[in-house]
């Protein structure tokens, strides 16, 4: 999968991203020079913990029979420590549906395991940057 960006003007910051057929917006904020239009990139990123914790929980009722209609979930972002190498996320979580004590403390421990979670926890990612001419003149 890839995920390409393009700067949608000339000497403007927001980016046009196009992510598997869908298309989304980018920028930063008016108190870092740009238009505030969009989600900025830490946006994206903490929207991703949010999602995904989300759609854990509606497939984990899913795949386990449980009543749950659907899921809110709440992220609040503290970065003040970002540039000494903590960045936190706090996450809260409503289960809306039929559900017992029992079945929402399945459902919280489960969208603890959610995938992008572990990615940002347990994960080591490498990050490779190289010019776009030199991988289109290998591909081309």
């Amino acid at each position: 999968m890839s995920i390409d960006s393009q700067t949608e003007q000339p000497r403007a910051f927001r980016q046009v991203l196009q992510v598997e057929g869908h298309t989304l917006h980018s920028d930063i904020s008016v108190a870092q020079g740009g238009a505030g239009s969009a989600p900025t990139p830490h946006d994206f990123f903490d929207a991703s913990l949010a999602a995904c914790k989300a759609l854990t929980a509606s497939w984990y009722a899913k795949q386990h029979g449980l009543a749950l209609e659907r899921v809110e979930t709440h992220v609040e972002r503290d970065d003040s420590r970002e540039r000494q190498g903590v960045y936190v996320l706090k996450v809260r979580h409503a289960f809306h549906g039929n559900l017992t004590p029992e079945e929402k403390a399945r459902l919280h421990a489960a969208v603890a395991r959610c995938p992008i979670h572990k990615l940002m926890t347990t994960t080591e990612v490498e990050i490779i940057t190289e010019p776009l001419e030199s991988a289109v003149a290998a591909t081309g």
